[in-house]
């Protein structure tokens, strides 16, 4: 007689000759058979340490998986760096993972785990290390081999200003990276002026440098007036805030000041359909000065890299004041590793639920037509506070800090990360 195994969770006989015993002559399932409980996943092992690779201000923790996984799938690792009285966390599905927003020359201990659908196992053993900034051996020592110098020009029409050419040039020397150029972008602009936007588009005279060993700076650098958050390849300034305010007693748009307002409330050019600032298709439109300049997604410098929906790319698209390179919309789904996924990078910000105390009425406009309408919260996308993050790049294979521009608010981070010298 055969011998038949049993399944007691749902009572399946299994075997032909199991079949026969259970049929006649034999003694049930007693009777020679072998009683098998399916087992209940437990906790996978903890990952094996190994090295901790510092950056600036973030570190890239490896390790390999738990001989165990516990009877289930791991979903996910979390890497924990401890030090200066915080703790820090990365999160992936490989290694390694980059722990980012430490702070550098602070030792930190980091471990990781892992976790199934039973929950989380215990921590792998520790490793140190000490994010160092730029130019003291962090990661972004320099940027002065990536695009320097980089100049070009391009003729075209640029609506009411008829033909004009735009020229830029980038040069790298003595510690920084310098740029020349009139502020034109080098591709098709919407029709100024507009009926939401008076201005004519004009030549600039843009002369600006920074650091090429960017560093992290002790408190964030905030935009405002007179503070420039960086410029495209193309001399165009990234200028994603506005002039625009409103009274908290506004009942109606033409009750707040779109030109040059000092209300509290301020407004946002993007995102929310109440104000109309003349903005085209690469979310700029153009100061009364003739001033061209993005206030977020700059569709034609994608478009002219070849990125689309369908051939993501992680497009260098320029520089922030503090020397850290700007890329727009893709990134790549672990930050720590380029053979990962691109995907649309998001920024880490939440609309209110409720608005604002003295906040004008919701009933005309809607919670995100205001600054103060978005709130930072951390882990919420991929992205930190002034939209940006630590991982790696293709101009910048061993890593570097860098900024996003988002579909998402803040579309262009509202604050840099790095000193600005």
């Amino acid at each position: 007689m055969g011998t038949a195994t049993v399944w007691r969770a749902g009572a399946v006989v299994l075997g032909a000759a199991g079949l026969a015993a259970c049929s006649g002559g034999g003694s049930g399932s007693s009777g020679g058979g072998t009683v098998v409980t399916p087992s209940t996943p437990t906790v996978a092992g903890a990952p094996t340490i190994g090295t901790a690779t510092a950056g600036d201000g973030s570190a890239a923790i490896a390790f390999t998986a738990p001989a165990s996984n516990g009877g289930a799938t791991i979903t996910g690792y979390t890497a924990s760096c401890t030090g200066g009285g915080a703790t820090r966390t990365g999160t992936g599905t490989a290694s390694p993972i980059t722990v980012a927003e430490l702070t550098n020359g602070t030792a930190y201990s980091c471990s990781v785990t892992a976790t199934n659908s039973a929950g989380t196992s215990a921590a792998s053993a520790t490793v140190s290390v000490t994010p160092a900034a730029a130019g003291s051996g962090g990661t972004s020592a320099s940027t002065a081999a990536v695009l320097c110098p980089y100049s070009g020009s391009y003729t075209g029409s640029y609506s009411g200003a008829g033909t004009l050419t735009a020229t830029w040039s980038w040069t790298c020397g003595s510690g920084r990276r310098a740029l020349t150029g009139n502020g034109l972008p080098d591709h098709a602009v919407g029709t100024f002026p507009n009926s939401a936007n008076p201005n004519r588009i004009s030549a600039q005279s843009v002369s600006v440098s920074m650091t090429l060993t960017p560093s992290k700076a002790s408190s964030d650098y905030v935009s405002g007036p007179g503070k420039v958050i960086g410029y495209a390849l193309n001399s165009v300034k990234f200028d994603p805030g506005t002039a625009g305010t409103c009274a908290g007693t506004a009942t109606k748009a033409s009750d707040c000041n779109l030109a040059n307002g000092t209300d509290t409330w301020k407004i946002e050019a993007l995102g929310q359909s109440v104000f109309d600032f003349g903005v085209d298709t690469n979310n700029a439109h153009v100061q009364p000065t003739g001033e061209y300049h993005y206030h977020g997604m700059p569709e034609a410098l994608l478009t002219a890299a070849g990125a689309s929906a369908a051939n993501k790319k992680m497009v260098l698209i320029g520089w922030a004041s503090d020397g850290y390179p700007v890329y727009a919309r893709y990134c790549y789904s672990v930050a720590s590793d380029a053979t990962s996924a691109l995907k649309v990078c998001t920024g880490s910000y939440t609309l209110d639920s409720t608005p604002d105390a003295g906040r004008p009425s919701t009933s005309w406009v809607p919670l995100g037509a205001f600054q103060s309408d978005w709130n930072y919260t951390a882990g919420s996308g991929d992205l930190d506070n002034c939209n940006g993050r630590t991982g790696v790049t293709p101009e910048f294979p061993n890593g570097i800090y860098y900024y996003m521009v988002t579909d998402s608010y803040p579309y262009f981070g509202r604050c840099l990360k790095g000193n600005v010298q």
